[in-house]
């Protein structure tokens, strides 16, 4: 900041000077002032991060939704929420959409894992939403051609959400808005074997 001023000093008038270090000064006041969003750490016993998603969690398998842990859930979370989707579709080389995979809200702050297959059995409160092929529940990776990452995103929110009727991602999306207090994700890959 001190070399900024020092050449607007050389070649501005003083009012323009002091207006703009001032802002600087400010800009890095409110930089400082606002921490970083808190981060939690989620995990999956079925693949490391960026590793290969098993088979039987995905269209070419049983389809069953996959282990999932996560820790660092800040104390004002009041509830939490799971998004999973695939930003590749239909094709990594030239993706056009997101596909989206699963959709969970209200999901109790204490919960900090979902077993193997939980779809069927969520924790008690727990809602879904609607996937992109319409249907509520876990839909397992099936990407037409290509690797494929699949991202699943955890947010803390900081209220429980009303009953959105099988939301979409969009539709929950703009529900959290304002309400995000932390986040997390782990990433998977899959490619179907020719």
């Amino acid at each position: 900041m001190a070399v900024v001023a020092h050449k607007l000093r050389r070649s501005a008038p003083p009012v323009l000077v002091l207006t703009a270090i001032t802002l600087l000064a400010g800009a890095r006041a409110a930089q400082h002032a606002m921490p970083p969003a808190p981060r939690m750490t989620v995990t999956s016993t079925a693949f490391t991060p960026g590793g290969g998603i098993p088979v039987e969690y995905t269209c070419d398998g049983p389809g069953v939704s996959p282990p999932l842990a996560w820790s660092g859930v800040p104390t004002n979370a009041k509830s939490l929420a799971l998004i999973v989707d695939d930003p590749d579709a239909p094709d990594p080389a030239h993706p056009q959409m997101t596909w989206v995979h699963w959709v969970l809200y209200d999901l109790p702050p204490a919960t900090t894992t979902l077993a193997k297959g939980a779809s069927g059995s969520l924790p008690p409160g727990t809602k879904e939403g609607k996937n992109d092929w319409k249907r509520t529940g876990y839909g397992g990776p099936c990407p037409p051609v290509g690797r494929h990452r699949y991202f699943f995103k955890l947010y803390a929110l900081d209220t429980v959400l009303p009953n959105l009727h099988a939301p979409t991602k969009a539709q929950l999306e703009n529900a959290m808005k304002g309400h995000i207090v932390a986040h997390g994700e782990l990433i998977g890959t899959y490619a179907r074997s020719k």
